[in-house]
Parts: C-alpha cells; sequence; structure tokens
C-alpha cells in the first residue's frame, strides 16, 4: 500500500503520486485517470470502466455470434 498526500493547489487539491507508481503503470503528465467510487471509497485508476464495460459486452456477443461475424467477414 502507498500513502498519497494531498495539497492544496490554487482553489483545488491534488494527489502526489510516488514515481514508482509513475513508472510501474507507464504514467505521464496529463494523463487522464479514473476515480471510481465504491462502498469502502474510491479506487484511482488509468483504465477508463466505462470501456472495460463495453469490452465485456463485446467478448460476450463475439463468442455468440462468432461463425456468424466470420461469414460476414468473407
Amino acid at each position: 500500500m502507498k500513502k498519497l498526500k494531498l495539497r492544496k493547489v490554487g482553489n483545488s487539491y491534488g494527489l502526489t503520486l510516488p514515481k514508482e507508481l509513475l513508472e510501474k503503470y507507464n504514467l505521464k503528465e496529463g494523463e487522464e485517470l479514473y476515480v471510481v467510487e465504491n462502498n469502502h471509497g474510491f479506487t484511482i485508476t488509468p483504465y477508463d470502466p466505462d470501456f472495460e464495460e463495453w469490452a465485456t459486452s463485446f467478448d460476450k456477443t463475439n463468442k455468440k455470434y462468432k461463425n456468424a461475424l466470420k461469414e460476414l467477414s468473407k
């Protein structure tokens, strides 16, 4: 577990991420992170949860209609 420090930045607040986490997750300045609220608080992630939901739905559809999609691609 890593501890982050909340800092005042103008009229807002920001979190400072340790260099190890930036390197581990290949994060660069200006990248968007997503805050996902849950029962225990929140999670900060570089992965768009809406895209993950879409990808899961696509995989289910792709498996269900695999043969039809293969025929259509000819």
